[in-house]
C-alpha cells in the first residue's frame, strides 16, 4: 500500500512539474523604458511617452489597443525604477498593480555589479513568466532594461548562461528576431505569441510606436536612427 501511495505521488509530482513546464502565456509584449533624465527618473519625453502608452497602446480604452478585443492585459511586469515609471499610468488605467522584479539603483554597485543584478532579476522573471500556471494562456506586458531584451555583446559576456529575454523567451528561435536592442530605440514593441503548450513562439512581431495628437512629438524613429529631442528635456543622450 505505502508503496502504491509513493507511485501515486511520484506520478503526481511530475505531471504537475510537466504542466508547469509548459504554462506558458498567450502572449508577451516587450517594451525598453522610457527616456531618462538620471538613474531614478524619465526625463520630460520619457514621461510623456509613458501617458501617451497609456493613452494610445496599453491602456484602458486605448485608440490603437495591442489588446484583442481590448481587455485588460492579465499582468504589468518591470524591473528599474524608469521600467517602473513608465508603465505605471497603464497599468493604473487598468486599476492593476505592477509586479517589479526590481534591480534598483545602489550607491557603490558597480557597473558589472548592476549587471549581475539586472541577470537574476531577468532570470527570474522570465522563469516566472513561462512557467507560472498563473500566466497560462494570458497576456503579459514586460517593460525591461534594453541590454537584457537583447545584446549580443552581453550574452558574450556570459557564456553558457542566458541573460537577455532574447534567450530565456525562445526568441532566438526566430530569425527575424534582432541580436540585439538598438540603443537609439526607445518606441518599439516586440509582440510575441506561444501555442498551447509550446514554450518556443509561433510568431514574432514589432511595431513601433507612432503618436497622434497630443503625443505626437514624442519621438518615433525608425530601427537605429537615432532620436530627436527638444533643448529642454533634460534627456540623457
Amino acid at each position: 500500500m505505502c508503496r502504491m501511495m509513493l507511485s501515486v505521488l511520484v506520478l503526481i509530482a511530475v505531471t504537475l512539474h510537466a504542466t508547469a513546464a509548459h504554462a506558458t502565456p498567450h502572449q508577451i509584449i516587450i517594451l525598453r523604458h522610457g527616456e531618462k533624465q538620471d538613474a531614478y527618473r524619465l526625463c520630460d519625453v520619457g514621461v510623456q511617452r509613458s501617458l501617451a502608452l497609456a493613452a494610445q497602446y496599453l491602456g484602458k480604452g486605448a485608440q490603437n489597443s495591442l489588446f484583442a478585443q481590448r481587455r485588460a492585459p492579465d499582468a504589468f511586469i518591470a524591473i528599474t525604477l524608469h521600467t517602473l515609471e513608465l508603465v505605471s499610468p497603464a497599468a493604473q488605467s487598468w486599476g492593476k498593480p505592477v509586479i517589479l522584479y526590481s534591480s534598483l539603483p545602489t550607491h557603490g554597485r558597480t557597473a558589472a555589479q548592476a549587471n549581475v543584478m539586472l541577470n537574476r532579476r531577468t532570470q527570474e522573471a522570465a522563469r516566472d513568466v513561462m512557467t507560472s500556471r498563473q500566466w497560462a494562456g494570458k497576456t503579459v506586458v514586460m517593460a525591461w532594461e534594453h541590454h537584457h531584451i537583447a545584446s549580443h555583446k552581453l550574452e558574450k559576456e556570459f557564456p553558457g548562461e542566458k541573460v537577455t529575454l532574447r534567450q530565456l523567451l525562445n526568441l532566438d528561435a526566430h530569425a527575424s528576431v534582432p541580436e540585439t536592442w538598438s540603443g537609439d530605440n526607445f518606441d518599439y514593441f516586440w509582440i510575441v505569441n506561444y501555442a498551447k503548450g509550446s514554450q518556443r513562439p509561433s510568431r514574432f512581431e514589432t511595431r513601433k510606436q507612432v503618436f497622434a495628437a497630443p503625443f505626437d512629438a514624442v519621438p518615433s524613429n525608425d530601427w537605429g536612427q537615432p532620436p530627436s529631442y527638444p533643448t529642454n528635456s533634460r534627456c540623457e543622450k
